[in-house]
């Protein structure tokens, strides 16, 4: 059974970093692209960050460019999302989803996937 487990959030301040990691198992994670997503409370969820299949691609939304850094842990089988300079508007609940696609293409944009994990908070505040 495909399984996606979030951790690594929790309060830090403004101009803080945290490192958010996505446990996967009953797949490999070099297989498929994972995305990183955030809902803020009465926002819509938003794609923040995606790694295609063995990272030949990355993307990243406007927002978190120069911030923030996907990559893969092969060996744990975790992607990890690297949260740098962190702003009060980053504050959101995280989560790691895929829907085993090659690339971060129509489903990462339109937030359509298969599975997702359950979240981890993530606040920024003094």
């Amino acid at each position: 059974q495909l399984r996606l487990v979030e951790s690594g959030g929790g309060l830090v301040q403004p101009g803080g970093s945290l490192r958010l990691s996505c446990a996967a198992s009953g797949f490999t994670v070099d297989y498929y692209a994972i995305g990183w997503f955030r809902q803020a409370p009465g926002k819509e969820r938003e794609g923040v960050s995606c790694i295609s299949r063995s990272g030949g691609s990355t993307n990243y939304a406007d927002s978190v460019k120069g911030r923030f850094t996907i990559s893969r842990d092969s060996a744990k089988n975790t992607v990890l999302l690297q949260m740098n300079s962190l702003k009060p508007e980053d504050t959101a609940v995280y989560y790691c989803a895929t829907t085993r696609r090659v690339w971060c293409d129509s489903w990462y944009v339109r937030g359509e996937s298969d599975y997702w994990g359950q979240g981890t908070q993530v606040t920024v505040s003094l």
